[in-house]
């Protein structure tokens, strides 16, 4: 029985479940509601992924080698961080008797991320209800199953329906709002699949779920603010149906590049056809797919020419329309950057000679040295600390434009490398492959992504109200100083490890908590000179700094995408 109970509860889970139990032990009783559901999605991610072992459901969408399926922690971790950060919201305009419409964005916005999560669940029940075996040691019977989720489903959807309900006003913009989480819902679903099937071997079914649960999150109100103008430019009717507050100029620039370049393969793939198909060509769609040799020059061409004008012309227009943006971005970053141009400037090139020195210094490194290449991979953790440490600092406002800037670069050079656009596919993919480990693939690579997002994630969401002055820096402390701590002291001290088949050790999770602590030590008096007024609990930081070293200890996910945002909820508290 013991043993059986040891199985069901691996460490993963049971530091999954003391994050969630932190989480709702916090919880004011004006967001009961929230917290009851996040209970329930919890409780149904747990069995979710305890019945989907040794079933079919992970081979089916060929998930990432040597991980675990992760559909807990995948399911937890967005939906706590909403509420953890709607805790905060509360908590503050409580003491200030500031308007709560942020606080009703929020929420809404919570409720989004909690029903994608759910009905991507739900998608994974009627997945294993269809698998052809199941040799895991917990099973339940199709019947049991079907119960259980029947009666998890009605009870999510009464949960959030009163919890809507006392923020509509009548019964038609309830019935709209659950209309409109149906729809994200369904998005998710087909954005997992869509992940899981066109990269495979990239991610497991937690981290599919983070992803597409996450993206759909942050499109959504993109998706509802062009709605409602389309709503206004047919009718003529002001028509803000689900509550999202406003955006700041920043979040807006971000919002839109970010926006053009998820949607520049679908414009890159129609204008490439079209091309090919004025010139006449019999088999335009197998000449692209060979990537012949005659064609590789003018592929690239047209696909430098589709991302220009897609940032420079179609996603301006979009901005300028949806979101009343009337400068252009291009314009708009320049003024703004020229604001503060001697800090700002400074600090840009700094970033570039930090840059430079460490992607030359580690390159040669990993051609001509033996190290191993995770505590190589680890030293960009330290040159994300040098590099984003002082901008949060001084320049916080302007790090955010930076981290999306960043971000779009990222995507723009991985395409290229993915899609071997001339001049510059090849000689990306060969240094990106310098450096890559077994959680990337040949497909795509995802380490720099998730250190980048890692570290931004917890600044952005830091944006307005903040009374836990730790909790932008979630990121860089978490993944800069602890993850690296713990994997450089673990594999060269490390003797005593967390379990018999992992490589974590007792010593390396020891010294990440340790030196996470010390820097919070030295960070929150340098805070305090700055300005910011300090309500950190040191009991509260210790236990999210122990919970976030444990999960590191644990988990076998891509560790930059979670941890940041675990630690981040747990700091809000």
């Amino acid at each position: 029985m013991a043993a059986g109970a040891a199985e069901l509860f691996n460490g993963e889970r049971a530091v999954v479940l003391l994050f969630v139990s932190r989480v709702l032990f916090s919880v004011p009783l004006s967001l009961f509601y929230e917290a009851l559901a996040l209970f329930l999605l919890v409780a149904g991610g747990l069995v979710v992924e305890i019945s989907a072992e040794g079933s079919t459901v992970p081979h089916r969408f060929k998930t990432r080698p040597g991980a675990s399926s992760g559909i807990l922690l995948g399911t937890a971790t967005l939906p706590a961080a909403m509420l953890s950060r709607l805790i905060q919201l509360s908590r503050v305009l409580l003491e200030n008797d500031v308007n709560s419409q942020e606080v009703e964005g929020l929420s809404m916005q919570y409720w989004i991320a909690s029903a994608s999560c759910f009905g991507v669940l739900i998608f994974f029940c009627l997945a294993l209800q269809y698998s052809p075996k199941n040799t895991g040691s917990f099973q339940l019977r199709s019947s049991e199953a079907l119960k259980y989720g029947l009666l998890q489903t009605v009870l999510y959807v009464a949960v959030c329906s009163l919890s809507l309900a006392t923020k509509s006003d009548n019964g038609s913009l309830l019935l709209i709002k659950l209309l409109w989480l149906i729809c994200h819902a369904l998005a998710t679903v087909v954005l997992i699949q869509h992940i899981l099937l066109t990269f495979p071997s990239c991610a497991s079914l937690g981290e599919a779920l983070l992803v597409s649960s996450g993206l759909v999150l942050y499109f959504s109100d993109m998706l509802a603010h062009t709605l409602t103008k389309t709503f206004m430019f047919v009718t003529s009717w002001t028509l803000n149906f689900v509550g999202y507050g406003t955006h700041s100029e920043i979040a807006t620039v971000i919002q839109g590049v970010m926006l053009g370049l998820f949607l520049l393969p679908a414009f890159y793939k129609i204008v490439l056809r079209g091309w090919f198909c004025l010139k006449n060509l019999r088999k335009p769609e197998a000449s692209i797919a060979n990537g012949g040799s005659h064609s590789a020059v003018e592929s690239s061409i047209i696909f430098y020419a589709s991302l220009s004008v897609m940032l420079t012309i179609l996603i301006p227009i979009w901005m300028c329309v949806v979101q009343d943006f009337d400068v252009h971005p291009i314009k708009w970053v320049l003024t703004f950057v020229f604001t503060d141009p001697l800090k700002r400037l400074a600090l840009c090139l700094y970033w570039i000679c930090v840059i430079c020195a460490s992607v030359l210094r580690f390159y040669n490194i990993s051609k001509h040295s033996k190290i191993e290449r995770i505590l190589l991979r680890k030293y960009y953790h330290l040159v994300a600390v040098l590099m984003f440490l002082p901008a949060l600092l001084f320049q916080p406002t302007f790090l955010d434009l930076a981290f999306g800037a960043a971000f779009a670069v990222f995507l723009v050079l991985e395409m290229i490398r993915v899609w071997k656009i001339w001049p510059l596919g090849n000689i990306v993919h060969q240094f990106m492959n310098a450096f890559t480990d077994h959680r990337d693939s040949e497909v795509l690579i995802v380490s720099h992504f998730s250190l980048l997002l890692g570290c931004a994630l917890p600044k952005w969401m830091s944006s307005g109200l903040n009374d836990r002055p730790l909790a932008p820096f979630a990121g860089i402390l978490s993944l800069g100083i602890g993850d690296t701590m713990a994997s450089v002291v673990g594999h060269k001290y490390g003797v005593l490890r967390w379990s018999k088949t992992g490589k974590k050790t007792i010593e390396g999770t020891a010294a990440g908590i340790t030196s996470v602590l010390a820097a919070c030590s030295i960070l929150l008096p340098l805070l305090a000179s700055t300005g910011y007024v300090l309500s950190q609990h040191w009991l509260s930081l210790l236990m999210a700094v122990t919970v976030s070293g444990l999960l590191e200890a644990y988990t076998a996910q891509l560790d930059n995408a979670f941890i940041p945002l675990v630690f981040y909820s747990l700091l809000c508290l």
